[in-house]
């Protein structure tokens, strides 16, 4: 079928709308037609190291929308279902088996090789030449996708698609880290740093486990927005002469736990000094932090690699969408729609910081 595709077509350049060519669904594809997809650091970033011989390339994973058709092996969704598109995994190796997909032993190849695992995409120019895909399962930043039953979720088709759209990968990853793998207890501290959609998901998500949430960017409008969420104090890292003890001043000895959504070594470290002894650090940032292990081992410190949150999206999107429904998940703050042709436009504003969570409309 004919659709609409941004394409990112040389590397590191712009997104592009094109028409361009989706084959049919395959017996174990859905054929989803995009009513919304968020913006992502990750799209953003992929697309300035994505390797030239797998352009050009459709991104895009944080996709909601209706499904159209689905494969004769599909039995979980039928058309007509509304749906939020999160990350793919295989279902069958061991750490799918055991309840962990996110760690998904073949998530490099599922998610992010720009093709179905067989090689092949389903994407082509109208002329017939190559168009690569299948970004997280998906290659949300079109008109319509090819998805998996890994990675599609019925939802209630009242949920606004702005709202769904970031439910499969931003805010379950700040949402989920509280809850899943930090699990603070009600009056424990928290201190996130970086508050973008991930992080403000964080704040909102300590805030609904009674927990004070203190969180930490250079940004006054985020700053302004965490403490609107509910945060008990927001710091500004470029004024505050040392972090690590401010925090430890406004938490009484330091943070149970903290979350770094940056990557960035200085932040990490300020994270490590704050946290009182035998506290959590999830890293949830990509980048190449270095830091000191010294109070790490003195502490007693543990440092916890998260993806996705630890989320089992079949599980986790219907309690995001109930905690959005008590209002206890106020996304609509962190929520800045775009129409899905103004998608340059919509990654500029988020390298700018001058939004939080851009969401792509359909335009169809």
């Amino acid at each position: 079928m004919r659709i609409q595709a941004a394409l990112v077509e040389t590397p590191g350049g712009p997104f592009t709308v094109h028409e361009a060519d989706l084959e049919e669904p395959r017996p174990d594809e859905i054929l989803v037609r995009i009513t919304a997809s968020g913006i992502c650091h990750t799209d953003l970033s992929m697309r300035q190291v994505w390797p030239p011989g797998r352009l050009p390339m459709v991104f895009g994973h944080e996709g909601a929308g209706v499904l159209e058709a689905v494969g004769e092996a599909v039995t979980s969704v039928a058309p007509g279902d509304t749906v939020c598109l999160t990350y793919r995994s295989c279902s069958v190796c061991e750490q799918c088996a055991t309840g962990e997909p996110a760690y998904c032993e073949h998530s490099a190849s599922l998610n992010a090789g720009g093709s179905r695992p067989d090689g092949s995409s389903p994407l082509s120019y109208t002329d017939g030449s190559p168009v690569y895909g299948s970004f997280f399962g998906q290659s949300a930043f079109a008109s319509h996708c090819l998805t998996t039953e890994s990675n599609t979720v019925k939802i209630p088709a009242d949920i606004p698609a702005a709202v769904a759209a970031p439910l499969g990968c931003s805010v379950q990853t700040g949402v989920e880290t509280v809850r899943t793998v930090l699990r603070p207890a009600a009056g424990t501290t928290l201190a996130v740093f970086g508050a973008g959609s991930v992080g403000l998901s964080a704040v909102m998500a300590a805030v609904a486990e009674d927990c004070p949430v203190i969180a930490v960017d250079p940004i006054a409008s985020r700053r302004a927005l965490a403490q609107d969420l509910g945060a008990a104090a927001a710091l500004d890292p470029t004024t505050e002469d040392d972090v690590a003890s401010a925090l430890r001043d406004l938490t009484g000895g330091g943070p149970h736990c903290a979350m770094d959504t940056t990557g960035k070594s200085t932040v990490v470290s300020q994270a490590i000094t704050a946290l009182r002894k035998r506290g959590t650090l999830a890293l949830v940032g990509i980048g190449k932090a270095e830091f000191d292990t010294m109070p790490v081992m003195t502490k007693g410190i543990t440092i916890r690699g998260v993806t996705e949150g630890d989320a089992v999206p079949a599980r986790t999107i219907p309690q995001l969408i109930d905690l959005y429904r008590q209002g206890r998940l106020p996304l609509d703050k962190l929520i800045t729609e775009f129409r899905f042709t103004d998608i340059e436009a919509a990654a500029e504003a988020a390298l700018r910081k001058s939004v939080v969570k851009p969401v792509l409309t359909a335009s169809h």
